[in-house]
């Protein structure tokens, strides 16, 4: 099952389990899927689209103050599991070679083609900063 069927499938779940939270925020992603040109995404899209919703709502959250967000915790849920600062660390020294770039921040371009949507761009260019 797509990860779109899976999160639309959901919606009846949490309506029927009454789990507000889940059910709004499930229903701002089913609405940004119907803003698609397309009616059925793949689950990169998907996930895109959830990356886009997470930094809005991180964004929103850091001009007023907030700590968490329960919003962001659910979407979350949905994406592939991130990859840990510590993996990262482990897969540059042992496959980028900084000689063969003109600054760090050229070696992100092989580091989130090899990690895909498991790994933050920011998150990267913190790392690549402290190497």
């Amino acid at each position: 099952m797509s990860l779109q069927k899976s999160i639309s499938a959901e919606l009846q779940t949490s309506i029927k389990n009454r789990d507000g939270a889940r059910t709004a925020a499930i229903r701002v992603l089913i609405g940004e899927f119907q803003r698609q040109p397309q009616k059925k995404l793949e689950d990169s899209q998907v996930a895109s689209i959830i990356k886009k919703l997470v930094k809005s709502e991180r964004e929103l959250l850091a001009v007023t103050g907030q700590k968490a967000s329960e919003f962001i915790e659910i979407l979350e849920g949905y994406l592939p599991a991130q990859a840990s600062e510590e993996e990262i660390r482990a897969w540059i020294t042992a496959h980028v070679d900084f000689s063969t770039f003109a600054n760090k921040m050229q070696a992100m371009r092989p580091i989130l083609n090899h990690f895909g949507s498991r790994v933050d761009g920011n998150q990267v260019k913190i790392i690549l900063q402290e190497i």
